[in-house]
């Protein structure tokens, strides 16, 4: 039932932890692990750059190589990709465009003003997403 999943990362320290929980779901699904990362245009991109790190494409490819290696290290199957535009837009996108039957991602817990103000990509996607949507929230 559960043959791919497809891991919404951002390389931020939930996503690491969401990762962790999509390799142990995977492992025991037997299942493929497409690994995609978001190089921002939305609400959420300001939010993650700072003045040494302003390149979003090289952020969301290192972001996808990291869990890669995980993922490899662990013997699953992966696949990768990296797409540009508003994050939640394009996660819930590759659900309905690929054979994807999960989505595993990780929350950054706002509250308050900052979740009025900027929202949450995991709220839209499990609103809008296709298939179940699995969120692990950061333990930090």
């Amino acid at each position: 039932m559960y043959q791919d999943l497809l891991l919404a990362t951002d390389g931020s320290e939930g996503a690491d932890q969401a990762t962790e929980h999509a390799i142990e779901l995977a492992s025991q699904l037997d299942a493929t692990l497409h690994i995609l990362s978001v190089s921002e245009d939305g609400p959420h991109s300001s939010d993650k750059r700072d003045k040494m790190r302003a390149d979003p494409e090289d952020e969301s490819a290192q972001a996808v190589d990291e869990a890669e290696q995980a993922v490899s290290r662990s013997g699953l199957e992966s696949t990768t990709i990296v797409r540009h535009g508003v994050a939640q837009e394009e996660i819930v996108d590759v659900a309905e465009t690929e054979p994807i039957d999960m989505i595993v991602m990780g929350t950054h817990g706002r509250t308050g003003l900052d979740h009025l103000i900027v929202g949450s990509v995991a709220e839209e996607v499990v609103r809008n997403a296709p298939v179940p949507v699995v969120t692990v929230r950061d333990r930090a």
